[in-house]
């Protein structure tokens, strides 16, 4: 009998992002994004790097995708970048660029692995961002219009479909923290990016349901517990707030059909009739990518009142670098089985690391990522077994890569990537990635 809770059906897989991994930013048709723009903006990115050529996924995607037949994952998740099959973001559509996914799919599914297509992972388009942007309601539709145009050119092919990447990241960090593209810092600019991302959810489920025939759609949520610094009181409210900001502002909508209360009541001026119905629309699966808990502090210098603290002290590390707790992990896991009743997918999970770095013999060891990689899929295993309903496992990230604010200082691939010569150099955290793939493999056929 097998000892592993896991389903016959478990998908092991890696995922990565456009802008993060494929470079080739001004080649064939192109266009710029918000992140070209923040990339460029001082202190907009702490080594002041970019993403021009990143792991160079866009001419080595061959030699990526035998990679990933190597560590034996049944799926990869990437995303479509915006602006290089519709440069402007609207009308014109640059064959170029839907050229180059074609040629990924086909790769990927010759090899045997199935492609997870996400319609967007925070490249918007700078034309549109010249429009509004988010803060645009327009938006929503524009997003629904590049949707038909992957969904039709795709559809053949590709069935699991996640709208958004990490809704509240991008929105919070990019309109109330200055923290990520577009880099605003205002209450209402915020706010208004918050419903219209969410009604571009709703329209972007909606297109890929009449479009493509047996699709599994979803949305990929980052989802932490919150806790207050200290649990000092004056931070409970704090934390209160960053919990709807963060976990709930965009699942519970899309899927209850509701905003929690306090964004409610914030958030009303813009909500137009029939507004929610059009965002909680039906969907398949519940993608979530979690890394740890938080820790708020009340902080009246910032748009909400809140900001993040410190975990307690003598917090275990493992040598990540950041506190590390897997019991949140497996309670997370739960909790989503609970509240939204969806299949969940664990869509990115991993650790960084500034050191990863080939050694005198060419190896590269990583042995902190393994203990976290092993520490969280026993607390995923933990949570299957205490009714926890997950799917699907996949690790952030296949490659080094760009890594946002951090520009090139984090290293979170499986794969190393030497920036200078695009050469890439497994670590010993994809071996053992492929050891525990192929042991689940091997349970499965003997049960």
């Amino acid at each position: 009998m097998p000892t592993s809770p896991l389903r016959r059906d478990f998908l092991w897989g890696v995922s990565t992002s456009a802008y993060q991994v494929e470079g080739a930013a001004h080649e064939d048709g192109r266009g710029p994004s918000i992140w070209d723009t923040r990339c460029r903006t001082k202190g907009g990115v702490v080594d002041g790097s970019n993403g021009d050529v990143a792991a160079d996924h866009y001419h080595r995607y061959a030699e990526d995708i035998a990679l990933m037949k190597d560590l034996g994952v049944g799926a990869y998740r990437f995303s479509v970048a915006w602006p290089r099959v519709l440069p402007r973001g609207r009308d014109v559509v640059n064959e170029a660029g839907l050229d180059f996914y074609d040629r990924l799919i086909d790769g990927l599914l010759a090899a045997g692995i199935e492609p997870w297509l996400t319609l967007y992972h925070w490249d918007l388009p700078q034309a549109l961002e010249d429009q509004g942007g988010w803060t645009n309601r327009d938006c929503a539709g524009w997003f629904a219009d590049y949707a038909v145009l992957v969904a039709r050119r795709y559809g053949d092919r590709v069935k699991r479909f996640a709208t958004f990447n990490e809704f509240s990241v991008f929105t919070l960090f990019g309109y109330a923290i200055n923290w990520a593209a577009p880099g605003v810092t205002d209450g209402p600019s915020h706010l208004r990016a918050i419903h219209h991302v969410n009604l571009a959810h709703g329209a972007g489920v909606d297109v890929l349901r009449s479009l493509v025939p047996g699709a599994l759609i979803g949305a990929i949520h980052n989802r932490q517990q919150v806790l207050p610094e200290h649990g000092r009181p004056e931070n409970e409210e704090a934390a209160a707030l960053l919990d709807e900001h963060w976990n709930l502002a965009f699942p519970d909508p899309q899927i209850l059909g509701y905003y929690p209360p306090r964004l409610a009541r914030a958030i009303e001026p813009y909500v137009q009739a029939g507004d929610m119905a059009r965002i909680c629309r039906p969907t398949d699966w519940f993608g979530l990518n979690h890394y740890g808990p938080i820790f708020a502090k009340a902080d009246p210098d910032t748009t909400w009142g809140f900001g993040w603290g410190e975990a307690p002290s003598g917090s275990p590390d493992y040598g990540v670098g950041w506190p590390v707790f897997p019991d949140a992990f497996r309670d997370e896991l739960l909790r989503l089985t609970r509240r939204y009743r969806l299949p969940v997918y664990i869509t990115e999970n991993g650790c960084g690391g500034s050191e990863d770095a080939p050694d005198a013999t060419g190896q590269v060891n990583d042995p902190h990522r393994i203990t976290y990689l092993r520490l969280y899929n026993q607390a995923m295993m933990d949570a299957i077994r205490g009714g926890g309903d997950v799917r699907g496992y996949f690790v952030w990230s296949l490659l080094d890569n760009f890594e946002w604010g951090s520009g090139y200082t984090q290293r979170f691939g499986l794969v190393h990537v030497d920036f200078a010569t695009g050469q890439r150099t497994p670590k010993a955290s994809a071996r053992w990635y492929a050891e525990r793939i192929r042991a689940q493999k091997e349970e499965r056929t003997r049960a």
